[in-house]
């Protein structure tokens, strides 16, 4: 803090250079945009310089502040410096609370609203047949298919009166911002939850018996819909091992994440992150036990999803257990989808519509002219579907 203002008072003290920066003399801000660092000492001190007076201003300073800030709203590069100051402190408080869908779902950014067409490719890549001599070569057909899906507009409007600004001792209005960043998280993993998990657990219509993804029996494991433990994951992978492309051909997957409700968190954490699993073997008559180094920790990667017993509020949310292929294998069980340019939340804030009488700038903060009404507006882009049914295995943990 004493670094900010020590660099403020220097900044103040050069009236000379503050005349030049509102005046428009010297380089344009908007050089950060194209290609300069944002971190630039001559960035910094406009951003600065602008930081003070418009604080100033909004809580009564000189009327060189005030002058001040009326010429810089009314250049072209003060704006942008306003923007960064929102922005920035909206994505600091964004990043604080990362998202869980990363680990099991691919991002894709989009050019606009229109829906997105994602056409698969498939077939040919069988190992090739003998050709007898003079016989013809056998012919070989691709197979295609479309996924079709687009983003959408998601956002929320916080209003409130100047009193209650005014009255606002414990600055909880000033912390709007991260309530909608917050908010935003929560609507990527919520949206990413409900691709892959409905009210009774893993979806009915990703995990189906033509998918051949649901840990059972029919498909290859030990047990239908086993509990999360080691002969489970070993049944996970059984399945997800056992699925093929349209050739028939084994699908490689090396890495794989495991994900859980925060009940199961114990459980994942045990297994993954013990040193050595004792395993029991059958063989002759009696049974044989095994002791091997855990080769989960560097196979599996774990995320705890709060949201699947959300989602799953009427059955097995506590109990349901997935794997998924790593989103970087290039065909991810699922896909989220943002808008180019706008992939991150949007913070605005309500333009003031009343001038002063005597002139003056009129702060946000001081309301609007009808009923001193302020306003924070957050809006948030994105989208996404289901790819590959193929690249993701779920068990509900049911045992039936």
């Amino acid at each position: 803090m004493d670094t900010f203002l020590s660099l403020i008072e220097s900044i103040r003290s050069d009236q000379a250079d503050a005349a030049r920066i509102f005046s428009g003399e010297g380089a344009s801000v908007r050089l950060a945009s194209q290609g300069r660092r944002a971190s630039e000492p001559a960035y910094l001190s406009r951003l600065a310089l602008f930081a003070e007076v418009f604080a100033n201003a909004v809580t009564g300073g000189s009327h060189r502040d005030i002058y001040l800030l009326k010429e810089a709203m009314s250049t072209s590069d003060f704006p942008l410096l306003f923007g960064d100051v929102i922005d920035r402190s909206m994505l600091g408080k964004y990043r604080e609370w990362a998202p869980t869908w990363p680990a099991y779902a691919g991002r894709k950014e989009v050019r606009d609203f229109r829906d997105v067409k994602e056409f698969d490719v498939m077939g040919g890549e069988a190992p090739l047949g003998i050709v007898p001599q003079g016989d013809e070569y056998p012919e070989r057909k691709l197979d295609e298919s479309k996924i079709q899906w687009g983003v959408k507009k998601y956002g929320a409007a916080m209003p409130f009166l100047w009193e209650a600004f005014v009255n606002d001792d414990f600055d909880e209005l000033s912390r709007v911002p991260e309530r909608f960043a917050r908010a935003a998280r929560r609507t990527e993993d919520l949206f990413a939850t409900e691709l892959h998990v409905d009210a009774n657990g893993p979806h009915a219509s990703l995990y189906t018996a033509g998918n051949k993804n649901i840990i059972n029996v029919a498909n290859g494991g030990a047990s239908n819909n086993p509990a999360l433990s080691i002969a489970g994951l070993q049944d996970g992978y059984t399945v997800l091992a056992g699925q093929t492309d349209s050739d028939g051909q084994p699908i490689l997957i090396e890495v794989v994440t495991l994900e859980v409700p925060p009940a199961l968190q114990v459980t994942a954490e045990n297994i993954l992150n013990a040193i050595q699993l004792e395993l029991i073997e059958a063989g002759g008559v009696t049974n044989q036990k095994l002791i091997a180094q855990n080769w989960m920790k560097s196979k599996v990667q774990l995320v705890v999803n709060p949201y699947i017993p959300y989602v799953a509020s009427t059955a097995n949310g506590k109990t349901s257990w997935f794997l998924h292929a790593a989103p970087a294998a290039g065909r991810p069980a699922l896909r989220m989808g943002f808008l180019r340019g706008r992939a991150e939340p949007e913070l605005f804030m309500k333009a003031p519509n009343a001038v002063r009488v005597g002139g003056g700038e009129v702060s946000p903060f001081d309301g609007s002219f009808e009923n001193d009404g302020i306003a924070y507006k957050i809006r948030y882009v994105l989208g996404g579907s289901r790819i590959d049914p193929k690249m993701t295995v779920a068990s509900n943990g049911s045992g039936a």
